[in-house]
């Protein structure tokens, strides 16, 4: 159906100075994405065909339509019969469709090389139209090798690596494709999972847990990675959200009521004697599922580049469009300042996170293991003031409905909380250099590879060592992580993203800066702009 243009000449006034409905193109637009992409081996095709699904104006409205209309539970019939369902606006499945289709869950488990960078790009491209969507498949990709060399993977795998979508209320086995969830948390315990008091009865082969689950991400996904106290110890279990036999014995108690990722339903749950099937050795319950954890780490560390892209990219188009004092805001060098400014976490981001996801794909185990959690802890601390500040560029508009810098900003906290909040992502940095020799070397040869191409970034990786000869109490662990994966990013762009690696060491190493975005030091900010602002 066609529509008539909007009328600007209105009874009272005429309407001017206003940007034009922004038509994003998600590859085209995004030279640091392609550069980034290049630089570490993703599969450039497939990534371009994605982008150009998600750049639909369609598929934008889809987007805010999801946001707008949240997951609603259904726990009754009319007859009073438990349900325990989840019911999703369309567009939420036609995002999820669009998601599996492409490989978003799969590609890194395909024989082609560079999946787990093109899987990371994935990550960035959805976040930037709806991050809600990006949780199941997100659990469905990071599951796979914690399946993989279980008695279900026959089972389970084919329809987890599909790339299809099926929203069925079914048995996996009737299925075309499928999804994984994980219910870890429980309320006595949150990130200390060892507090779990869930408890696992033997049922044959099978198992039977009874508990509570304080947060189920995911709730009507086909299965869930959980745990619970076997006689054994803390184990690691597959439960399925229906049997054979019918309904496995689930409850959901409610949905969470959450600041943003509102497409996305998180649940309380219970399990009643729900049937269930070990995974991994008995009592070995975290050293299992840390396998999923570890993936799943790598896109908290990348969805953050998303969302911080996405207001950038608004930020900039109304900058470029609105005049202010007769000039374009982006003429103006405090504006310059303060976009050039904020680009430079986005590019440090991106660029970090799918460096660790080549790490993923090239098995460097020890550099993926202490990067993917410098990059997660990074990323996610900028990316509040971040969005923040890009809201403040569009003035009072930033902060309404009508552009997508509210669902941006309220997204923002949720990756750092998300498997590990900061101080838990911190100590878990300083355990893997104080037991991991490989990563603590990995990471040493990283910072050492940027050497001899700027003196400040020497003197700042003198610094940090003279400041840290050994790791660090406790209460420095925030100060240290920061300062790593600074110095890791910069060393990142370097190579990846040369135009950006002088600004970024100055503005963000050399300490020639105030606290807030846009207080540096007079720099060309051109180049910056340049990657940013596509004609």
């Amino acid at each position: 159906m066609s529509r008539s243009a909007p009328r600007s000449d209105l009874a009272t006034h005429v309407v001017e100075n206003q940007p034009p409905i922004r038509a994003p193109s998600l590859w085209a637009d995004d030279l640091p994405l392609r550069g980034a992409v290049a630089a570490a081996g993703g599969q450039a095709d497939t990534l371009a065909a994605f982008a150009h699904t998600l750049s639909d104006p369609a598929m934008i409205e889809a987007g805010r339509a999801a946001n707008r209309y949240p997951p609603e539970l259904r726990l009754f019939d009319p007859g009073g019969r438990r349900l325990d369902e989840v019911t999703f606006h369309p567009a939420y499945h036609q995002l999820m469709t669009a998601g599996a289709k492409a490989g978003y869950s799969a590609v890194a488990w395909e024989p082609q090389s560079g999946g787990h960078v093109t899987h990371a790009a994935m990550v960035y491209l959805l976040s930037q139209i709806e991050p809600g969507v990006c949780c199941p498949l997100t659990m469905t990709y990071a599951a796979i090798p914690v399946l993989a060399d279980s008695a279900l993977a026959s089972d389970w795998l084919p329809k987890l690596i599909a790339r299809g979508y099926d929203p069925s209320i079914a048995p996996v086995a009737q299925k075309r494709a499928a999804t994984l969830g994980m219910a870890m948390t429980e309320k006595q315990g949150g990130s200390d999972v060892r507090a779990n008091t869930t408890w696992a009865e033997p049922d044959g082969d099978a198992w039977r847990l009874t508990g509570h689950k304080w947060f189920c991400s995911a709730p009507m996904s086909d299965g869930f990675l959980t745990l619970a106290q076997a006689e054994a110890g803390l184990s690691c279990f597959l439960v399925p959200r229906w049997l054979d036999t019918g309904r496995n014995r689930i409850q959901i108690q409610r949905l969470k009521d959450k600041l943003g990722n509102r497409a996305n339903a998180s649940a309380e749950i219970e399990y009643h004697g729900a049937l269930a099937h070990m995974l991994g050795d008995p009592g070995q319950g975290v050293r299992t599922i840390i396998r999923m954890v570890h993936h799943t780490r790598l896109d908290t560390a990348m969805a953050p580049a998303g969302l911080m892209r996405a207001a950038l990219a608004e930020a900039a188009h109304w900058c470029r469009h609105r005049t202010v004092f007769q000039k374009k805001l982006i003429d103006q060098p405090l504006m310059r300042a303060v976009i050039a400014d904020l680009a430079l976490d986005v590019e440090g981001t991106l660029a970090l996170g799918l460096r660790v996801a080549q790490a993923f794909d090239d098995a460097n185990d020890g550099f993926a293991r202490i990067a993917v959690a410098l990059a997660k802890f990074l990323g996610n601390k900028r990316a509040p003031g971040m969005i923040y500040e890009a809201m403040e560029a569009l003035g009072g508009m930033g902060y309404v409905e009508d552009t997508p810098l509210p669902l941006l900003y309220r997204e923002a906290p949720l990756n750092s909380i998300w498997e590990g909040s900061g101080n838990v992502i911190c100590l878990d940095i300083l355990r893997t250099l104080a037991r991991d020799p490989e990563a603590a070397q990995a990471l040493s040869d990283a910072l050492d590879a940027a050497t001899g191409a700027d003196t400040r970034y020497e003197a700042a990786l003198a610094d940090f060592r003279a400041a840290w000869p050994g790791l660090p109490p406790e209460a420095e662990a925030r100060f240290f992580a920061e300062r790593a994966a600074t110095l890791l990013t910069a060393a990142t762009l370097v190579t990846a993203a040369p135009e950006v690696a002088g600004p970024y060491i100055a503005a963000r190493l050399s300490g020639d800066r105030g606290l807030v975005a846009g207080a540096v030091r007079t720099h060309d900010t051109a180049p910056i702009l340049a990657r940013i602002l596509p004609d």
